[in-house]
């Protein structure tokens, strides 16, 4: 899945996190990542707003320690714990980068740097939060139109300084910018660092279907302007089929609970697909066969998952083709409850476990509430 970026009126991470909340990023998904890091304290809710006109979602970060001065070191052990794997690496990425900066402009390690405006717990919230969403999104590019600077001046630890700030403007190396009369910082070091971490590329957008577009609400109003982060998600157009690697291994001695442990921690570790056949191995004896589907570059540690936990003495590996077919996620009310519908070409199909949710709180079937649920989609124009 690709998303293209309009930033009109700069990018920060709370309006990155706002457009992909917009999106269909699943407010859950991104909280239990967060809640991985051990951070204590914080709250994030998605409100849907108004911006001159247009409809948006500001995501809304609070943190009881509101200190926002601390270093880098540590904002970067917590977000290194974020689960699964690849949120912790763009996250990390993102954080690494602002310490990297900071430290090569007043010559310190990177380790020792400490951080005074962007030394919040928030940020790890905003950096793990827009990591999360992403990846709940499956998105696999970002693309970018040239960001909006500020001008003017920004106070900070250090004084009065221009705008951009000195880390922004390192943290934009290689980004497309264009000058605007939007008075001080539009651009801040967290969404620089994120889209950087994000390997973002600044070009018009990529041949692509269009498929949802929603609006990151900014905290600041201009005259000239609505302050949004305009965020679109599309397929690629007559895209090739796309390289897989399918990990199998054959099991006989190793419980139910512990095969549907290796499927869930596959799945986390980034698998696009993980299921069991079962079989017949030697001696006649009843058998599994694991398959794990997955990105070439996830092979090396889902091999080693696998292979650590079922206690298996080998792994075959399959390149395969994978033709996905666009797909979009809307969300409906059925009596107050929230439930998911995926959207294929050919058919909509609600979230089974939100359907489960709710047909528990009403006490009603699951195939009524799946029903409400589709009928609950509004028609097409």
């Amino acid at each position: 899945m690709i998303l293209w970026l309009n930033p009109v009126t700069g990018v920060s991470g709370d309006m990155l996190l706002g457009a992909l909340l917009g999106l269909g990023a699943p407010i859950d998904e991104v909280r239990a990542a967060i809640d991985s890091t051990g951070l204590a304290g914080w709250r994030l809710r998605a409100e849907q707003v108004q911006v001159d006109g247009i409809a948006a979602t500001r995501a809304v970060v609070e943190v009881d320690d509101t200190s926002t001065e601390r270093h880098a070191s540590e904002l970067l052990a917590r977000v290194r714990q974020a689960r699964p794997e690849p949120v912790a690496e763009l996250a990390a990425s993102a954080v690494r980068a602002i310490a990297e900066v900071e430290g090569a402009l007043h010559g310190q390690h990177p380790d020792d740097v400490h951080l005074h405006e962007i030394g919040g717990l928030d940020t790890v919230v905003d950096t793990v939060g827009v990591a999360a969403a992403l990846h709940a999104l499956g998105i696999t590019a970002v693309h970018s139109a040239p960001l909006a600077l500020g001008s003017g001046t920004v106070r900070c630890a250090h004084g009065v300084l221009p705008a951009p700030a000195p880390a922004t403007l390192q943290l934009l190396r290689g980004a497309a910018v264009v000058g605007t009369d939007l008075p001080g910082e539009t651009v801040t070091p967290t969404g620089a660092a994120l889209l950087q971490a994000a390997g973002t590329r600044f070009a018009p957008p990529p041949a692509m279907i269009v498929q949802d577009t929603a609006y990151g609400a900014g905290n600041r109003r201009f005259s000239q302007r609505p302050n949004v982060l305009s965020a679109t998600t599309g397929t690629p157009l007559n895209a090739s089929a796309e390289p897989m690697v399918v990990l199998e291994c054959n099991v006989d001695d190793v419980t139910g609970e512990l095969l549907g442990h290796v499927i869930d921690r596959a799945l986390l570790a980034g698998a696009a697909d993980a299921w069991t056949t079962p079989a017949t191995a030697k001696k006649s004896r009843p058998a599994h066969v694991l398959h794990v589907l997955c990105h070439p570059q996830r092979e090396p540690e889902l091999t080693e998952l696998v292979l650590a936990e079922t206690g298996s003495l080998g792994i075959r590996r399959q390149p395969v083709d994978r033709l996905a077919l666009p797909r979009r996620t809307t969300t409906v009310i059925v009596e107050g409850h929230e439930i998911r519908l995926k959207h294929g070409p050919w058919r909509t199909k609600p979230e089974h476990d939100d359907v489960v949710a709710a047909a528990t709180a009403l006490g009603l079937p699951l195939r009524t509430v799946a029903a409400r649920a589709l009928a609950a989609q509004p028609s097409e124009p």
